[in-house]
């Protein structure tokens, strides 16, 4: 096994025990039937405990910002830099995706959470906070998570980037003033009167500001002038800066990224731990698939009945691809790498219930400026229990 399929076994293990803790199981929580034999490593050790502050309260603005920073380009950098413009006195937190390490389309990211969040502060991100595990979460799951992570922020802005489409402005303008708009199948439903504002769907970027003022409303999120929208910069291709990961040439898309990224991306890279998008552990998805029972399976986040049919009828498995082969087909072309996510991470949909009723139970502090700027985020968040993640 390389360095690398170690440290994602490592990482997987790990953050699955935070996850149970989080989900307040642990220290209840025992090894099961779909724990693989060398995942019993201790907790880590989760950094300082800042839930005591003793301070006075802050009047700080705070602006959070979600994004994956998957990596962290000049479009993530142009919302980050227009939005500290409009809020300059203000603090910008990143909230970037955590636990499992795995990305909304369900594979794992290029770097760490902890390599991410160096880049975010490196390029004027204030403080970067520890978001949900979107890779083995359902996208209403995740968007209710990020909602919550607003709330418990105490969000005075949230800045978004998005595509402009004159047919979209009318849900942006809904939004600016604090109504919600429902998301629905081919169609985009005003929450407060029940009309239909638009009909077809919706480039990504877009559908997440919608799903999210959803997510806000459910909650009882009031977010009306707390949207910065930041038009979305062109000339960014996703597809070209993995293609410049894979192949070890960055200048090949140094256009597309600030020198910062491409600077710790190559750290990373020097000490072995990037890149790690092409690696999972297969171990431990193959022990799942091959030992788990059918109420095993059947419990798991994000597997069908076909799936556990197909995976019940053909294992023992040997690889990968044959676990790939029986994953039915799923309303996300995305389909077959939440599911490998899943048998990956072995998380029931109890305990993701559970997990989601008390998020956040801690914010979790990736990284930060400086301590003056560590110092008034702890006066603004007094009530909140905080820690910084080493």
């Amino acid at each position: 096994m390389s360095s690398v399929e170690n440290l994602v076994k490592e990482m997987i293990a790990r953050d699955r025990k935070t996850f149970l803790k989080d989900a307040r199981l642990l220290p209840k929580y025992h090894e099961s039937k779909l724990d693989s034999p060398d995942t019993g490593s201790d907790s880590p050790d989760m950094g300082s405990d800042l839930m005591d502050t003793g301070s006075n309260p802050s009047d700080t603005k705070i602006l959070a910002d979600f994004t994956e920073y998957n990596p962290l380009h000049k479009g993530h950098l142009h919302c980050l830099l227009e939005a500290k413009k409009r809020v300059p006195e203000g603090i910008f937190v990143a909230v970037v995706p955590g636990l499992f390490e795995r990305s909304g389309r369900g594979l794992p990211y290029i770097m760490t959470r902890q390599a991410r969040a160096r880049a975010a502060i490196a390029v004027g991100a204030d403080i970067v906070v520890e978001g949900p595990p979107m890779g083995i979460m359902g996208s209403g799951q995740y968007s209710l998570c990020l909602a919550k992570t607003f709330q418990a922020l105490d969000a005075d802005y949230i800045p978004r980037g998005y595509k402009p489409d004159p047919d979209f402005e009318i849900l942006l303008e809904k939004i600016g003033r604090g109504t919600g708009v429902a998301p629905k199948p081919y169609r985009m439903v005003d929450m407060e009167n029940g009309e239909v504002l638009l009909k077809g769907k919706l480039n990504e970027d877009n559908y997440v500001i919608v799903s999210l003022s959803k997510s806000l409303t459910k909650i009882g999120f009031n977010f009306q002038n707390k949207f910065i929208f930041i038009p979305r910069i062109e000339g960014v291709s996703g597809t070209i800066i993995r293609e410049a990961v894979v192949s070890g040439v960055l200048e090949s898309a140094e256009e597309m990224l600030p020198p910062e990224t491409i600077r710790i991306m190559r750290e990373e890279m020097k000490n072995g731990r990037a890149p790690l998008h092409q690696t999972r552990d297969e171990e431990t998805i193959l022990f799942t698939a091959n030992h788990a029972t059918v109420p095993d399976l059947k419990s798991l986040s994000l597997l069908d009945e076909r799936t556990i049919e197909n995976i019940i009828d053909k294992r023992p498995f040997n690889t990968m691809d044959e676990i790939k082969s029986c994953i039915a087909r799923g309303f996300s072309r995305h389909h077959v790498q939440r599911v490998l996510s899943s048998l990956e991470a072995r998380v029931d949909k109890d305990t993701m219930h559970r997990y989601i009723e008390n998020y956040p139970s801690t914010i979790r502090i990736l990284n930060y400026k400086n301590k003056e700027v560590l110092r008034e985020f702890k006066k603004r968040l007094s009530h909140r229990r905080l820690e910084i993640c080493q």
